[in-house]
């Protein structure tokens, strides 16, 4: 009897671990309102996965990187995970500063956007913010899991400040079998 129950409790904790340690429905994704506020009483770096709705190789990062449970546990517990939608008409206030997207056709670009891109649309993009919603860098470009996850802990880390990336990138051990 104490044998299975010695045994029913490991295998819990185990389980416990393992769900906690990954995701299986994929990044909880954040409006940037909902994660700026969140952001008030627990500082986290943001994500933002600027995309579109036409755009494939977005859906296919939907589909297959945002649902590993490693990516999805990263950016879960280590950063605000925001999608945004680069076209969206619905204006977004950041600081203080309205953005809107004032353009007439259907794949004008939102203001807010530009700013976040630095004016270079393409789709994919992210762009990885610190906890005072500053810009650290813009990455465009599909990804996969595995190829995601080095520039993840890069940055949940903060070894983005001690250490180049080319020399992180030849040190870092992948989770992602």
């Amino acid at each position: 009897m104490k044998r299975t129950l010695l045994i029913a409790g490991i295998l819990a904790a185990f389980t416990l671990q393992v769900f906690s340690q990954g995701d299986t429905k994929g990044v909880k994704w954040l409006t940037i309102q909902k994660a700026l506020e969140l952001n008030k009483n627990e500082p986290r770096k943001f994500y933002i996965d600027v995309y579109t709705d036409w755009c494939g190789w977005c859906k296919k990062m939907d589909q297959t990187t945002y649902m590993d449970p490693i990516i999805a546990h990263i950016l879960n517990s280590r950063f605000y995970p925001v999608k945004f939608n680069a076209e969206s008409k619905d204006p977004v206030t950041v600081a203080g500063k309205t953005f809107v997207n004032d353009g007439s056709s259907s794949r004008s670009p939102h203001q807010l956007a530009v700013a976040l891109l630095q004016g270079k649309m393409a789709y994919p993009s992210v762009a990885y913010l610190d906890e005072k919603f500053q810009l650290l860098t813009v990455v465009p470009g599909f990804f996969t899991a595995k190829n995601l996850e080095p520039i993840l802990q890069y940055f949940a880390t903060d070894s983005y400040k001690t250490e180049s990336w080319e020399n992180y990138q030849k040190n870092f051990i992948s989770e992602i079998k």
